[in-house]
Protein backbone atom coordinates (compact mmCIF):
# COMPACT_ATOMS: atom_id res chain seq x y z
CA UNK A 1 0.00 0.00 0.00
CA UNK A 2 1.31 3.42 -0.87
CA UNK A 3 2.10 5.51 2.14
CA UNK A 4 0.05 8.35 0.66
CA UNK A 5 -3.06 6.41 -0.35
CA UNK A 6 -5.07 7.43 2.72
CA UNK A 7 -4.38 11.14 2.31
CA UNK A 8 -6.23 13.80 0.45
CA UNK A 9 -4.66 16.42 -1.80
CA UNK A 10 -4.13 18.97 1.00
CA UNK A 11 -1.40 16.85 2.60
CA UNK A 12 -3.61 16.15 5.58
CA UNK A 13 -5.24 12.89 6.67
CA UNK A 14 -8.60 12.41 5.00
CA UNK A 15 -11.10 12.79 7.83
CA UNK A 16 -14.27 13.37 5.84
CA UNK A 17 -15.98 10.33 7.37
CA UNK A 18 -17.86 12.24 10.11
CA UNK A 19 -17.99 9.68 12.91
CA UNK A 20 -14.96 7.88 11.52
CA UNK A 21 -12.19 7.52 14.13
CA UNK A 22 -9.96 9.73 11.99
CA UNK A 23 -12.39 12.59 12.50
CA UNK A 24 -11.42 12.51 16.19
CA UNK A 25 -7.67 12.06 15.65
CA UNK A 26 -5.12 14.59 16.82
CA UNK A 27 -3.21 14.16 13.56
CA UNK A 28 -6.08 15.41 11.40
CA UNK A 29 -4.66 18.94 11.36
CA UNK A 30 -1.00 17.94 11.08
CA UNK A 31 1.10 17.62 7.96
CA UNK A 32 0.99 13.89 7.22
CA UNK A 33 4.68 13.88 6.29
CA UNK A 34 5.44 14.19 10.02
CA UNK A 35 4.28 10.59 10.40
CA UNK A 36 6.62 9.22 7.74
CA UNK A 37 10.17 9.78 9.02
CA UNK A 38 12.87 8.68 6.61
CA UNK A 39 15.50 6.64 8.39
CA UNK A 40 15.95 5.40 11.93
CA UNK A 41 18.63 7.69 13.36
CA UNK A 42 19.26 11.37 14.10
CA UNK A 43 16.60 13.69 12.65
CA UNK A 44 14.31 10.78 11.78
CA UNK A 45 14.21 9.70 15.44
CA UNK A 46 13.34 13.23 16.53
CA UNK A 47 10.63 13.41 13.87
CA UNK A 48 9.20 10.06 14.99
CA UNK A 49 9.09 11.28 18.59
CA UNK A 50 7.22 14.43 17.50
CA UNK A 51 4.72 12.27 15.61
CA UNK A 52 4.27 9.96 18.59
CA UNK A 53 3.63 12.98 20.81
CA UNK A 54 0.76 13.95 18.50
CA UNK A 55 -0.62 10.40 18.76
CA UNK A 56 -0.56 10.57 22.56
CA UNK A 57 -3.08 13.43 22.37
CA UNK A 58 -5.68 11.04 20.90
CA UNK A 59 -8.31 9.34 23.04
CA UNK A 60 -7.43 5.70 23.69
CA UNK A 61 -10.26 4.41 21.50
CA UNK A 62 -8.89 6.45 18.58
CA UNK A 63 -5.40 5.06 19.18
CA UNK A 64 -6.87 1.53 19.12
CA UNK A 65 -8.74 2.19 15.88
CA UNK A 66 -5.59 3.70 14.37
CA UNK A 67 -3.61 0.59 15.34
CA UNK A 68 -6.31 -1.66 13.89
CA UNK A 69 -6.27 0.36 10.66
CA UNK A 70 -2.50 0.07 10.27
CA UNK A 71 -2.55 -3.67 10.93
CA UNK A 72 -5.58 -4.40 8.73
CA UNK A 73 -4.12 -2.37 5.86
CA UNK A 74 -0.72 -4.02 6.37
CA UNK A 75 1.04 -0.67 6.58
CA UNK A 76 4.64 -1.49 7.26
CA UNK A 77 6.10 1.97 7.75
CA UNK A 78 5.18 5.29 9.31
CA UNK A 79 3.84 6.17 12.75
CA UNK A 80 0.35 4.96 13.65
CA UNK A 81 -1.20 4.83 17.13
CA UNK A 82 2.00 6.29 18.56
CA UNK A 83 4.08 3.37 17.30
CA UNK A 84 6.50 2.74 14.47
CA UNK A 85 6.15 -0.43 12.39
CA UNK A 86 8.37 -2.52 14.67
CA UNK A 87 6.48 -1.40 17.79
CA UNK A 88 3.12 -2.10 16.10
CA UNK A 89 4.28 -5.57 15.15
CA UNK A 90 5.27 -6.36 18.73
CA UNK A 91 2.09 -4.87 20.18
CA UNK A 92 -0.13 -6.81 17.83
CA UNK A 93 1.78 -10.06 18.38
CA UNK A 94 1.49 -9.62 22.16
CA UNK A 95 -2.22 -8.90 21.86
CA UNK A 96 -2.76 -11.97 19.68
CA UNK A 97 -0.81 -14.17 22.13
CA UNK A 98 -2.90 -13.03 25.11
Amino acid sequence: MSRHSFRNTTNRLDTTGGDDWRHHSACRDEDAELFWPVGTTGPALRQAERAKAVCRRCPLWVQQECLNFAVEQRIDDGIFAGMDAKERSHAYANRAAA
